[in-house]
């Protein structure tokens, strides 16, 4: 007759449930000083029943110590000889701890089950991993675009105490939609960070990113319009503010850390291209047949928010990009403040070079056509790192890129180096359907770099 495959299971669900409940006396739990506190409080009690009873109890203790020696002389073994009663009152002791133990787990498990979402399995695991990545260090982002979310999509696995900056110029699509009609913020990119950033189920990441198209959407308004977009848009109204709305988001979806629009201002993005034409809005100048010479802010004075040069000021790392030179990191450079808080900021600043150029925008550039783009932009030195990709795409995914006008960002670290930077090369790409930074790659680089700069080629 077959085994029932759940009579195996279940001693190994025992097994796991042990092992997690164990992250209890991690160091940084703050449960051990609370657990230890359970025998004093014990002690105090059995204390407090023998005056009760007029010290009587430790008269039956007494008696039960009489009890235990005549058991122990039946198998005989000695009480009275310290090399067999030290480990016997070790055990006892250790017997007793483990069931006031078992104890406390179940009834943090019931209470747990009755009023939380998580699993009590995963209880010990929860706390473990919210404690740890509290002690993390403090990493500012600046950025957009899909490069931004992936970078966070790696890096919350190592600190929540995340701040990304993130660019408001995108007037395309359903971000644009909702600014033109109701004059918030583009939305966008500010949703793609914080699913990122989101400790919550997939289901509810999936929900974020749906977008209404085809027959959903057909002769109504939703048509192109991400479910994120529409919530911090409804969240906007209810709330009366942008930025109240991307907290009380921030709190429906658990984020690990927080996410800062680059200014609360409306603002669009300017540019003159090779020909001398000036181009007003994201998507114009992505779509122009010419080159980008400059960008800049319309209107030029919007200055940051208060939290966003504090963040600056506090990091211990600040990573800019990877993303669009001119529609991700440039706009974040042109707010007020933000470049020169960058530069006097002590923290290790790191530029992340894109890993393919983009058509339209970064055609032909190099690792240091990327620097000066950005330099051209700033009167400040603003990092002292630059992260490459040295991991060369298939040729398959390669010529469909250039079949588009795309090809990979090649390292040169001589170059750099020559500009005055530290070069740093690692393989971070992903290779699917497309060509971008892996995140964990990308995380685990940039925390190796962070924590001991160094253990990568450069």
């Amino acid at each position: 007759m077959a085994a029932d495959p759940s009579e195996k299971s279940e001693p190994r669900g025992f097994l796991t449930s042990a092992k997690s409940s164990l992250k209890w006396l991690y160091p940084g739990m703050r449960v051990k000083r609370w657990l230890l506190l359970v025998p004093v409080g014990l002690a105090f009690v059995i204390l407090g029943v023998g005056i009760l009873t007029n010290l009587r109890t430790f008269d039956y203790m007494a008696y039960l110590d009489d009890l235990a020696r005549q058991a122990f002389l039946r198998f005989g073994i000695i009480l009275s000889l310290p090399k067999v009663y030290v480990p016997v009152s070790l055990a006892c002791m250790a017997f007793g701890l483990l069931l006031i133990f078992i104890a406390i787990n179940q009834i943090v498990g019931s209470i747990t089950q009755a009023v939380g979402t998580v699993n009590k399995g995963r209880l010990a695991d929860v706390v473990f991993e919210k404690r740890y990545l509290a002690q993390g260090y403090r990493i500012v982002t600046i950025g957009g675009g899909t490069g931004l979310s992936t970078l966070l999509r790696g890096i919350k696995n190592y600190t929540s105490n995340i701040v990304a900056i993130v660019t408001v110029t995108d007037d395309g699509g359903s971000s644009g939609s909702l600014h033109r009609q109701f004059g918030m913020l583009p939305p966008g990119d500010i949703r793609n960070c914080l699913v990122a950033l989101a400790d919550s189920e997939t289901l509810m990441t999936e929900l974020l990113q749906y977008r209404f198209s085809g027959a959903v959407a057909s002769d109504t308004s939703l048509e192109g319009h991400s479910f994120g977009n529409l919530l911090l848009a409804a969240m906007t109204n209810v709330t009366g503010d942008f930025e109240q709305a991307i907290k009380e988001t921030s709190r429906v979806l658990a984020i690990r850390g927080l996410v800062l629009p680059s200014t609360v201002q409306n603002v669009s993005l300017m540019a003159e291209m090779d020909n001398g034409e000036v181009v007003e809005g994201e998507t114009s100048i992505l779509s122009s047949p010419h080159g980008i010479r400059s960008v800049y802010l319309n209107p030029a004075d919007v200055r940051p928010m208060d939290e966003t040069l504090e963040a600056i000021r506090k990091a211990d790392a600040i990573l800019i990009g990877p993303g669009s030179i001119y529609t991700s990191i440039v706009p974040n450079l042109l707010v007020h403040g933000v470049p020169e808080a960058l530069a006097a900021s002590k923290a290790l600043k790191v530029y992340i070079c894109n890993v393919m150029t983009q058509p339209g925008e970064t055609d032909g550039y190099t690792v240091c056509d990327h620097i000066r783009a950005i330099a051209r932009h700033a009167d400040v030195r603003l990092f002292d790192y630059v992260l490459m990709n040295d991991e060369i795409p298939s040729e398959e995914l390669l010529e469909r890129y250039r079949q588009e006008g795309s090809d990979c960002v090649m390292p040169d670290p001589d170059a750099v180096r020559r500009m005055g930077y530290h070069p740093v090369v690692a393989g971070l790409i992903s290779q699917t359907r497309v060509v971008r930074h892996d995140p964990d790659k990308l995380a685990s680089a940039l925390t190796r770099l962070v924590f001991d700069r160094g253990g990568l080629r450069t």
